[in-house]
């Protein structure tokens, strides 16, 4: 009789024991799915990772620094593409806007589209470089031969100079590379949309 009873108390302790294991395998799982987005979030929040800030509009305060800033474009295999910025570098004060144009062709015969991963570096910087419009925002499409100049319109915010991370930086980089995107349009005419929205 006692062991009968030992039994029944230990039924619902076992179900108690299962249910928060379920739980935590329930949490982990949701974790592990949200972890992408949330460290996208917390890049874009902090710079972290040379992720940009985003503006609806240009700053009017003005820092008493200029630095240089770098541009970099790359196309990635399997992205008929030829990608490069007009200039190279330009000088801007801090909460100077900017807009840069980059000339990008498609070399192939067929329609392509493309999305463009960037980054800023030194990755503090990231914290400070604010973009107002940029074709990176959404995925491009190129016809056959088309040729395009998408711009970026971008400030550095004059913050960075309280930042004691960035006082010895002098110069900013700001790399592109576009990626064939997963699914490709189906050629059809008059279907082809060149100009990003500004």
């Amino acid at each position: 009789m006692t062991q009968n009873a030992a039994a029944s108390s230990q039924i619902p302790r076992n179900r108690k024991v299962a249910g928060v294991f379920a739980f935590v395998a329930v949490f982990m799982c949701g974790l592990a799915y949200a972890a992408v987005p949330l460290y996208q979030m917390f890049c874009k929040a902090t710079g972290y990772g040379g992720a940009t800030q985003v503006a609806r509009e240009a700053t009017e305060m003005r820092g008493a620094r200029a630095l240089n800033i770098n541009f970099d474009a790359n196309v990635a295999p399997g992205l008929p593409w030829t990608f490069a910025p007009e200039t190279q570098r330009v000088s801007l004060q801090n909460g100077e806007t900017a807009t840069v144009f980059f000339k990008v062709k498609n070399t192939s015969n067929r329609d392509w589209a493309g999305t463009a991963a960037y980054n800023v570096s030194p990755d503090q910087a990231g914290a400070w470089f604010t973009k107002i419009s940029c074709f990176c925002f959404e995925e491009q499409r190129l016809g056959p031969g088309e040729s395009a100049e998408w711009p970026v319109v971008f400030y550095l915010d004059p913050a960075l100079e309280k930042d004691a991370t960035m006082a010895r930086v002098e110069s900013v980089t700001l790399s592109y590379t576009f990626f064939a995107s997963k699914t490709q349009p189906v050629v059809t005419a008059g279907a082809r949309n060149a100009k990003p929205r500004l």
